[in-house]
């Protein structure tokens, strides 16, 4: 949305374009499908109640997460003219706070109610799948899976996590997993952190769960992420080269966090396509 000049201003971020620009939301979309992506992430990250109550748009959380879910399904019609291809939309779900401030994670009651109230404005969008992401502590995690468990939504849950490969908040990886594994995630991921990082953590994640693995990694941010003494930039075939060692490490799912591009993905589907 950046790179196309719409604004993404606080709070909304990128859920302001819904508001101002759904036309590119819906290019962008078919984008990623143009360049071969199997999951459209909605552009569902910033309406949960918290963010449009800030943004004075509180009325408009269940619209809005129907119009985001709605311009990515419009990008799946290519699936008519190739029927063989199977593109699966997921509804995204951000933690109700700043990603990076896991210090201001609400209470768990709170949470509770704010994750099945947008679990309840995503079911009537009827995504294929919920993707939560960039998820920094235990408590939301189990509240986050825990509501889409209860609207019967099929889920993958993906962490942010520090350099030493605990959460953002501190927390042992190993304990996020186990407080959301018995309500069935279909995948659980890293996100948002850099490549090499995602390369150095996933054995750790693969030794600690039998469920399929998603990767998805941050690139070309100037100043390291909370938790990081590092960031990295890379070109698409680089990272194209990296997913291919995350391929290694036990991913089943690939894709591009803040940063990559269409041609990222385009990138990395055809090099591993080469390994299948």
């Amino acid at each position: 949305l950046q790179r196309r000049g719409v604004a993404v201003p606080a709070p909304l971020w990128s859920a302001a374009a819904l508001l101002s620009t759904p036309g590119v939301v819906a290019d962008i979309h078919w984008d990623y499908v143009a360049a071969g992506a199997d999951i459209l992430v909605a552009d569902t990250f910033r309406t949960n109640s918290r963010t449009l109550e800030r943004a004075g748009v509180g009325s408009e959380g269940q619209h809005l997460c129907r119009l985001g879910v709605e311009l990515a399904r419009q990008a799946t019609a290519c699936q008519s003219r190739e029927p063989e291809r199977a593109i699966l939309v997921a509804a995204s779900v951000a933690p109700v706070e700043d990603c990076y401030r896991p210090e201001l994670v609400p209470s768990g009651t709170e949470l509770r109610a704010e994750h099945d109230q947008m679990a309840a404005w995503l079911a009537t969008a009827a995504p294929d799948l919920l993707w939560i992401e960039t998820i920094g502590t235990v408590r939301e995690a189990r509240a986050a899976a825990e509501a889409a468990a209860r609207h019967g939504l099929p889920f993958a849950i993906s962490f942010v996590v520090q350099e030493n490969g605990d959460l953002l908040g501190g927390e042992p990886l190993a304990t996020a997993v186990a407080a959301i594994e018995p309500s069935q995630p279909l995948a659980i991921g890293l996100n948002c952190i850099p490549p090499r990082g995602l390369t150095d953590l996933l054995p750790r994640l693969r030794r600690i769960t039998n469920r399929p693995i998603a990767a998805y990694a941050h690139v070309s941010n100037a100043p390291p992420i909370r938790g990081w003494t590092y960031s990295q930039g890379m070109n698409p075939e680089e990272y194209a080269c990296a997913a291919r060692q995350w391929l290694s490490a036990g991913a089943v799912v690939i894709g591009g966090c803040c940063g990559t591009t269409p041609e990222h993905i385009r990138a990395a589907g055809q090099l591993l396509a080469t390994l299948q």
